[in-house]
C-alpha cells in the first residue's frame, strides 16, 4: 500500500502532511504523489497543488526534484521538505524551521544530536540539491556537505519514521 494511503490514526498520512503544514501557515503547497497516485487523489479530494512523479520507482530523489521543479516558476525563495511517513512532525516545527526561511536558506529541524525533518531549502540551493537527490537519499549529500543550521525541534515533534518498523507502534 502506498504510504500516503495508510490511516494514522484518523487521517490519511497525506492529509496528516497537508494539514500539517497548513496550520504552520505556509502560503503554497504541493504535494508530490508517486505509487498509485490516482487512489491518492480519490482517496484524499481536496489535495492542494499536486505533482505526479512518473519515476518514482527510482526513489525519493525524483520526487524532490519534482516538488522543487513545480515551485520553479513561483516566486517561492525556499520549501519545506515533508515526508509523510513522518506523522511526528508537527505545525510548531514547521513554523520554527520557516522562521529561518530566505533564498541562501538551509535549515533542518534538530532531535537532540541526529538533524532530521523538516528541512527548509532555500531557492539557491535547489538546483543543487536536484542535481545530487538520487535514489533513496534525496538531499542528504548536498546537506552533508554544505552549512546547514539546526533548529531544535524535538520538544515540539518527534521524528518517528514509519519506514522504521521497530519504531512504529501502529506496524
Amino acid at each position: 500500500m502506498p504510504k500516503a494511503l495508510i490511516p494514522y490514526p484518523d487521517r490519511l498520512l497525506v492529509q496528516r502532511a497537508v494539514d500539517t503544514l497548513r496550520e504552520a501557515g505556509l502560503s503554497q503547497i504541493v504535494v508530490v504523489l508517486g505509487a498509485a497516485a490516482e487512489q491518492v487523489l480519490a482517496a484524499a479530494p481536496g489535495l492542494p497543488t499536486t505533482v505526479i512523479n512518473q519515476d518514482w520507482r527510482s526513489g525519493m530523489g525524483s520526487s524532490l526534484r519534482a516538488g522543487l521543479r513545480a515551485l520553479g516558476d513561483t516566486p517561492a525563495t525556499s520549501a519545506v521538505v515533508l515526508l509523510v511517513d513522518m506523522p511526528g512532525i508537527t505545525a510548531e516545527a514547521v513554523r520554527r524551521v520557516t522562521a529561518r526561511a530566505g533564498e541562501d536558506s538551509l535549515v533542518m529541524g534538530g532531535y537532540g544530536e541526529r538533524r532530521g525533518h523538516p528541512v527548509l531549502l532555500g531557492r539557491a540551493h535547489w538546483a543543487g540539491v536536484g542535481a545530487s537527490a538520487t535514489g533513496d537519499a534525496g538531499a542528504r549529500s548536498y546537506l552533508k556537505s554544505h552549512a546547514v543550521r539546526v533548529v531544535p525541534v524535538d520538544d515540539v515533534a518527534d521524528d518517528l519514521d514509519l519506514d522504521v518498523p521497530e519504531l512504529n507502534p501502529h506496524a
